[in-house]
C-alpha cells in the first residue's frame, strides 16, 4: 500500500509552522493512543503513521528533503534498512523519542497512573544522529552500489559493554523510584484523587544508579572511535537526496539505543556526459565530411560505449535518442534515455589545397541551404531547451 502524504496524515499545509505541526501530531496521537484504544490494530497503525509523519515534518532537514523528493527522498525499508522516518519503529521508540509531546502529567490523570509509556523506566540515552556525504559516479547511481565508509563516532565501550559501570556490583537499584524509573504523586482535587507520574529525577528514568564508573568511558558506556560501515545504496538516487540507516549513528549513553546515520548523496560529474533528470546528454562532434557522407561512431554511455549510425546529410544540431540508456527512477521501473546531439566541427586552419576545394564547392547547388534548413532550426531549438537545464 502506498504511503499517504505526511501533510495529509497530520492534516496540515506545507506552510504550517513547527508549533502547528506539533499540535496536529499531538491531537492525532492522543486520538489513536494505544491506552485509549486497547487491542485496536487499526488505531495502532494510525498512531505509528502519525509518528512517522511527525518525525519527518518536525525536522527542518528531513522536511526540506521530503518537500523536494517526496517519499522517495526518505529512502525505503526495502532498501537495506533505509528510511526517512520511524517506518517499522517500535512503540517504545515512539514514546522514547516523542514522549515529551504527550506530557507525563497528562498520562497520569487521563490513564490512572498507567503512564508507563510516557515516563517509565528507560535504558540510557539515545545516541545522536550522524550525517555523512557519499560521492557516487554515474555508473554507481544507475546500477546501485555497495559502499564501505569509515565513520568516526561514539561506539559502545568494550570494557563495560556499554553499561558505564566498573563492574556488576557497581550498579544498584535507584532508592528514589525503587527501580521503576517513575515517581508517582497523588493530589486531592474537587474531582477526587488525581495521580500524576513523572520521570524519576534521581536516576533520570533509568531505574538504576552507578556507584563506581567504568575507567575507560568515565561512566558514559561509550567511547569515541571509528567504525567501518557497509551500505547498499539503491539505484536511481539523485544529487542532494538523503537516505538514513537506522541504528548506525552514535552509540547511546549507558546502553541507550544508537542514533541513525544520515547519508547525503553527492553526484560526481562525468567527464563527457551531463544529466538532465533521468536523461543523459552527450555532445557528439563530427567533421564536415562525416556529416555529409555519413559514418558510424562509438559514443560513451553510463555503462560503457554504444555504436550509432550517422546517416548521410545529417544536420548539425540533430538529436539521436538511445532508448533506456539514461538513469532509472528511484524505486521505480521508469528509466531515462541518452540524447546524442550532433555538432559539425569547422576547422580553423586550412591548407591552400583544402581552401581551393572548398571554394569550388561553395557555389555548388547541393551545398546551398534548402528547405531542410528550417527543420535544422527546429532541431536546434529543441536541444537549446535541453541545454537550458544546465545553464
Amino acid at each position: 500500500m502506498a504511503k499517504r502524504d505526511y501533510y495529509e496524515v497530520l492534516g496540515v499545509s506545507k506552510s504550517a509552522s513547527a508549533d502547528e505541526i506539533k499540535k496536529a501530531y499531538r491531537k492525532i496521537a492522543m486520538q489513536y493512543h494505544p491506552d485509549r484504544n486497547p487491542g485496536d490494530k487499526a488505531a495502532e497503525e494510525k498512531f505509528k503513521e502519525a509518528a512517522e509523519a511527525y518525525d519527518v515534518l518536525s525536522s527542518a532537514d528531513k522536511k526540506a528533503q521530503y518537500d523536494r523528493f517526496g517519499h522517495a527522498g526518505m529512502g525505503g525499508a526495502a532498501s537495506g534498512g533505509y528510511g526517512g522516518g520511524p517506518g517499522g519503529m517500535r512503540m517504545e521508540d515512539i514514546f522514547q523519542n516523542f514522549g515529551d509531546i504527550f506530557g507525563d502529567d497528562m498520562f497520569g490523570s487521563f490513564f490512572g497512573g498507567g503512564g508507563q509509556r510516557g515516563g517509565g523506566r528507560r535504558q540510557g540515552t539515545r545516541g545522536a544522529n550522524l550525517r555523512v556525504k557519499l560521492k557516487m559516479n554515474y555508473a554507481e547511481i544507475a546500477n546501485g552500489a555497495n559502499k564501505k565508509i569509515k565513520v568516526k563516532k561514539y561506539v559502545p565501550c568494550n570494557t563495560c559493554t556499554g553499561t558505564g559501570a566498573k563492574d556488576k556490583s557497581s550498579v544498584q537499584t535507584c532508592g528514589t523510584c525503587g527501580g521503576s524509573g517513575q515517581v508517582r504523586k497523588v493530589t486531592q482535587t474537587f474531582l477526587g484523587q488525581m495521580q500524576t507520574v513523572t520521570t524519576c529525577p534521581t536516576c533520570n528514568g533509568e531505574g538504576m544508579q552507578i556507584t563506581a564508573k567504568c575507567g575507560s568511558c568515565k561512566g558514559e558506556g561509550r567511547v569515541y572511535g571509528e567504525e567501518t560501515i557497509t551500505m547498499d545504496i539503491p539505484a536511481g538516487v539523485q544529487d542532494g537526496m538523503q537516505l538514513s540507516m537506522g541504528g548506525a549513528g552514535n552509540a547511546g549513553e549507558r546502553g541507550g539505543p544508537p542514533g541513525d546515520l544520515l547519508i547525503l548523496i553527492e553526484e560526481e560529474k562525468h567527464p563527457q556526459l551531463r544529466r538532465n533528470e533521468l536523461d543523459v546528454i552527450y555532445h557528439l562532434h563530427l567533421s564536415f565530411p562525416e556529416v555529409v557522407l555519413g559514418t558510424q561512431v562509438e559514443v560513451p554511455t553510463i555503462d560503457g560505449k554504444a555504436k550509432i549510425k550517422i546517416p548521410a546529410g545529417t544536420q548539425s544540431g540533430k538529436i539521436f535518442r538511445l532508448k533506456g540508456k539514461g538513469f532509472p527512477a528511484f524505486q521505480s521501473y521508469e528509466k531515462g534515455d541518452q540524447l546524442v546531439e550532433v555538432n559539425a566541427w569547422s576547422p580553423q586552419h586550412l591548407t591552400d589545397e583544402e581552401r581551393r576545394i572548398l571554394e569550388k564547392l561553395k557555389d555548388a547547388n547541393n551545398f546551398k541551404p534548402g528547405p531542410d534548413a528550417e527543420k535544422s532550426k527546429e532541431d536546434r531549438s529543441l536541444f537549446d531547451k535541453i541545454k537550458d537545464a544546465f545553464s
